[in-house]
């Protein structure tokens, strides 16, 4: 298959390239939730995006925050952002983290004015941003303004032989085109993680996989876990046939194909050095690693599925595929690209590749994913310590 050069996306004023067209209403905090959803309830066009944190963080974990709430807004699938907090300080901070990206933005703070108040002069400049967002229109972009993020879930033995080398087979044939790409699940990788560091692309690389897997390691050892049972493998990754963590690893570890990752990412850090292949430092429950990943500037997500997992994302498009054919055909509702004729040999890997690229390619050119088109929004923020 050729490869198209192009697709069809919407051109932001920092140079980046959105594959949708957001108004987004950002709470900065759990207790400005109900004032978020209330302006994205008035203003037909907006999403809130409530969530459950933001009150009496600190540290590396105030810092994840914060990176997560500004990397969402500054996501090129977001065209505007309404700004909601509690308190004016952190309101302003992430307004004007996100404003450097040229894109309309405004805060507002309940403190002093109330919920009511509040939603008025908020409602009234998100319909603003709204309208404004209505008359952008999708322009032709090269295929290189694609930024693909990647992640498994309700894997079963059928990922590993097939959905998840799928992914793979896709980046060997992107990588060289100039996108960017990022995988993550670091407990997913645990009894693959010596091999994976063996794809770094520089020494560097791969020791900064190596300390950022053996961090995790280190903190599953002090908190005297000395096994992961129930959550990895998952009871339904066992009910598929994985029956240990290392295979569950070697098959999460298809995703990548041949490429090498050129550097290490923290959750919701945006890469710096370059097209080509990141690692991220993430957890693998889908909705944590999607919503990570979107808000490091990722604006397309790939997500092979063997049981049948369901997760959307808000701003990022989820495109699903499987190779398994059950899954097809009880969950036939979720699924974007069916790659289970692999499995009867009526397709080989590299035309599955190929299929995934034209269903990817016609989302990322507007086509609803089966998550969309349900309503799937799952926005899940990460949080790493206990508040004080």
């Amino acid at each position: 298959m050729e490869i198209p050069k192009s697709f069809l996306g919407y051109k932001r004023e920092n140079g980046r390239v959105g594959t949708r067209n957001h108004v987004i209403i950002l709470p900065v905090d759990d207790i400005s939730n109900a004032c978020a959803e209330a302006v994205a309830n008035n203003i037909k066009g907006t999403i809130a995006l409530p969530h459950s944190y933001g009150r009496l963080q600190f540290g590396a974990d105030l810092d994840l925050h914060f990176r997560t709430m500004i990397g969402t807004g500054k996501n090129p699938n977001v065209a505007a952002v309404i700004v909601i907090g509690i308190e004016p300080k952190w309101t302003k901070r992430i307004v004007d983290e996100i404003a450097k990206t040229g894109k309309p933005v405004e805060g507002f703070h309940i403190e002093r004015t109330g919920d009511i108040g509040t939603i008025m002069k908020a409602s009234k400049k998100a319909q603003e941003f709204a309208m404004w967002a209505s008359e952008k229109q999708r322009e032709e972009c090269p295929l290189s303004d694609l930024w693909i993020s990647v992640k498994c879930g309700e894997s079963d033995t059928t990922s590993g032989l097939a959905a998840n080398p799928t992914v793979g087979n896709l980046m060997d044939k992107l990588e060289p085109l100039g996108v960017h790409l990022c995988f993550g699940e670091t407990s997913e990788l645990t009894g693959a993680e010596k091999v994976c560091a063996t794809r770094g692309a520089t020494p560097e690389a791969s020791e900064k996989f190596m300390k950022t897997w053996s961090d995790y390691n280190d903190f599953i050892l002090k908190e005297a876990t000395d096994d992961l049972s129930e959550s990895q493998p998952t009871a339904g990754n066992i009910a598929g046939g994985l029956t240990t963590i290392e295979e569950k690893a070697f098959g999460n570890f298809q995703k990548i194909g041949n490429c090498k990752f050129i550097d290490v990412l923290e959750p919701a850090e945006e890469p710096t050095k370059g097209k080509g292949l990141y690692f991220m430092d993430t957890s693998s429950a889908a909705a944590e690693c999607i919503t990570l990943q979107a808000a490091a500037g990722f604006n397309i997500h790939l997500f092979p599925t063997g049981q049948g997992n369901i997760v959307g994302n808000p701003i990022e498009p989820v495109v699903k595929l499987t190779a398994n054919p059950l899954t097809v055909k009880g969950m036939g509702e979720h699924i974007d690209c069916d790659v289970s004729k692999i499995l009867s040999r009526e397709m080989n890997l590299s035309q599955a590749g190929d299929e995934l690229i034209k269903s990817m390619i016609r989302v990322a050119n507007g086509r609803l994913t089966c998550a969309e088109a349900l309503g799937h929004k799952e926005f899940v923020m990460t949080k790493l310590y206990r508040s004080a």
